[in-house]
């Protein structure tokens, strides 16, 4: 006995157990001021620059908002998992992919946001080593400004959510207004040279090749943000709900406000700054085309903007999910905000600011391979599961998503193939993998896998013995094996 309790205990990390009512302090404010510094960050520039090479800005914002739409309601929909259950991605991902498997595709996750972090403090730590530049001509080194920037970044987001959510707070409306300084700058630019923002494009195509930049500037847009579709649930399980509430759109309020509002204009503005300093000095990055346009105190306050949102979307879209998944992989001896020093570590290890000339494919290649993981979530979530999770089994060694020696090899096996044929067609990749890799999970788990491995929620489709927040349960996490507590008031 002594051994499984051992056992249990890696699965019963304490940062990870489900979020209780009380311990949900993010509302539709803080959620909106959230996105606000998420989607705001120099690397969301470069979809914009890409853009207009093809076609004009209109038709670069309108795909922009399409895209955002789409997997702003991709982002919304798993959310729920979180709301529902307070349930992490990683987590969750123990039932699809078993206790053991979760590690792979998590991992797979938990890298591509170590990966963002370091790109992200890299452009910050430019622009930092530029705003004292300009104070002090004999500085220059962005080296030492990364290391600085990098430990500011994970000591605010060790401190907890809260701090989080304060931050993006303070910086959201100084970031709103600098943007709109920003981009007043750059298009008076292209006016005084004679251009015009909204019909300039560097080598405008039509018919059949118009159709597809518009489509590939679609899913750039989604693929950007696959990574926070599969793990939304590690954020919204903090999100304010209200208890007995079977609405799903008022439960998951704060998601949609912010995912289908605050997101997409957010994201479609940001594009336009990039196109704009790609028209002004032929480069996405606007560190380098203000540097052009502006000088003294007013290039050191814009490139202010900049550091400011690189610090608002790591914390919130890449350490704290990354480091909820690297937590649940380590064990219990590995807290949550060691865990967010292990994100700094790795994302600087892989020194992703070396491909920022093929952002916009790693883009898609990214939307391939997390796309697949999110189509699986969707249909595991929504369509077997109808919501209802045996919660109490995810945190137990030898329940029912132990499968195959605690891997349910379907999961990958629809992960494997959906995301290999999505990388293959890569203009589409988001789409495809999201489809095939859903679909093929459904089959196979309905006709064949879930037979051998019976899921009591799917069995006995209970409300009131498998969901949360809705019918006003606080999971609690038991030590003892197959024991369900609620806290109902």
């Amino acid at each position: 006995m002594g051994k499984t309790n051992k056992k249990n205990s890696y699965l019963k990390s304490p940062d990870l157990l489900p979020t209780g009512y009380h311990e949900r302090k993010i509302g539709i404010m803080g959620f909106f001021a959230m996105w606000i510094g998420m989607a705001i960050l120099l690397a969301t520039f470069d979809i914009g620059a890409s853009g207009v090479q093809s076609i004009s800005l209109p038709w670069v914002v309108l795909a922009t908002l399409v895209g955002c739409i789409a997997v702003g309601t991709l982002i919304s929909i798993v959310g729920d998992i979180g709301v529902e259950h307070g349930l992490s991605f990683p987590v969750y991902m123990r039932a699809p992919f078993g206790i053991v498997g979760t590690h792979i595709p998590s991992i797979a996750r938990a890298v591509t946001a170590s990966f963002w972090f370091g790109l992200n403090t890299y452009f910050g730590s430019t622009a930092i080593n530029s705003i004292i530049h300009v104070i002090n001509p004999a500085f220059d080194n962005w080296l030492l400004c990364y290391i600085i920037f990098a430990l500011v970044q994970l000591i605010n987001t060790a401190s907890g959510i809260k701090w989080v959510e304060r931050f993006a707070d303070f910086a959201a409306p100084v970031i709103i207004i600098l943007s709109l300084i920003i981009y007043q700058t750059l298009t008076s630019d292209i006016v005084e040279q004679g251009g015009d923002v909204w019909a300039w494009a560097q080598s405008p195509v039509t018919g059949g090749a118009a159709v597809s930049a518009f489509i590939i500037v679609i899913f750039a847009n989604m693929g950007f943000w696959a990574t926070l579709g599969c793990d939304i649930p590690t954020i919204s399980r903090f999100f304010k709900a209200p208890k007995y509430e079977r609405n799903w759109f008022k439960r998951n309020k704060t998601n949609l406000i912010g995912s289908l509002i605050a997101m997409p204009l957010t994201e479609a503005f940001m594009i336009m700054i990039g196109a704009a300093a790609f028209m002004v000095a032929g480069s996405s990055n606007p560190v380098i085309a203000l540097q052009d346009t502006a000088s003294g105190w007013m290039l050191a306050m814009l490139l202010l903007m900049i550091v400011l949102t690189q610090w608002s979307t790591n914390t919130a879209a890449n350490i704290v999910p990354a480091a909820a998944i690297f937590s649940n992989v380590l064990g219990p001896r590995v807290s949550n905000a060691v865990a967010v020093f292990v994100v700094g570590i790795v994302g600087t290890v892989i020194q992703p600011w070396s491909v920022y000339e093929i952002l916009t494919q790693a883009l898609l290649f990214f939307g391939a391979v997390l796309s697949a993981i999110s189509g699986i979530l969707v249909v595991d979530y929504y369509v077997l599961r109808k919501r209802r999770v045996n919660v109490q089994e995810l945190f137990q060694h030898e329940g029912q998503f132990k499968f195959h020696g605690g891997v349910n090899i379907v999961g990958f096996i629809a992960w494997v193939i959906g995301g290999a044929v999505a990388i293959l067609l890569m203009d589409y990749s988001f789409i495809v993998g999201f489809v095939l890799a859903g679909a093929i999970y459904y089959v196979l788990t309905k006709y064949w896998y879930f037979k051998r491995f019976p899921q009591a929620e799917i069995e006995d489709p209970s409300d009131d013995k498998y969901l949360g927040i809705t019918v006003g349960r606080d999971w609690v996490i038991d030590e003892d094996e197959h024991k369900q507590d609620e806290v109902v008031g």
